[in-house]
């Protein structure tokens, strides 16, 4: 029988990848690239309701699996690395390109969290797992948008 807190484990961890022993938010952003792959057919209008509902239920089952596992941020939880990553890639076509540089770049915010990233870890809840990661790829986002723009994409 699958409970609640089962979904709820299997869905924060991105079905085992945040269970890595190695680099479990490395694990957890491929998996959101897999799902980016997923959703290339989609219109853009689409992926971005995709996006604001990913967050969401990030948003929440964050907020419980800190409940179960009974710490703050644990590595284990990687809803958030799926979610921020998604929002990555929207002003972008998703290209194998796209998805290398938006994986490098994505992976650099998340882990040297620059200003004022660091900080939205301090939000209460499920907020303070997810606000970072969203912010990651708010600014993974914007530097792929440049790039495109200047005609480097």
């Amino acid at each position: 029988m699958v409970t609640s807190e089962k979904v709820i484990k299997i869905i924060a961890t991105g079905f085992g990848a945040g269970l890595s022993p190695v680099m479990p938010g490395t694990a957890g952003t491929l998996v959101g690239a897999l799902i980016c792959l997923a959703f290339l057919p989609l219109h853009w209008i689409l992926r971005f309701l995709f996006v604001i509902f990913l967050t969401g239920v990030a948003v929440y089952v964050s907020h419980r699996a800190e409940e179960i596992y009974g710490k703050k941020d644990d590595q284990r939880i990687v809803i958030d690395e799926i979610a921020g990553f998604q929002i990555a890639l929207l002003p972008v076509a998703i290209n194998f390109l796209n998805l290398l540089l938006a994986f490098v770049l994505f992976r650099i915010f998340d882990i040297f969290k620059p200003f004022p990233l660091r900080r939205f870890q301090e939000f209460p809840g499920g907020w303070g797992v997810v606000a970072d990661d969203v912010g990651a790829g708010i600014y993974t986002a914007a530097i792929l948008l440049l790039l495109l723009i200047f005609g480097v994409l």
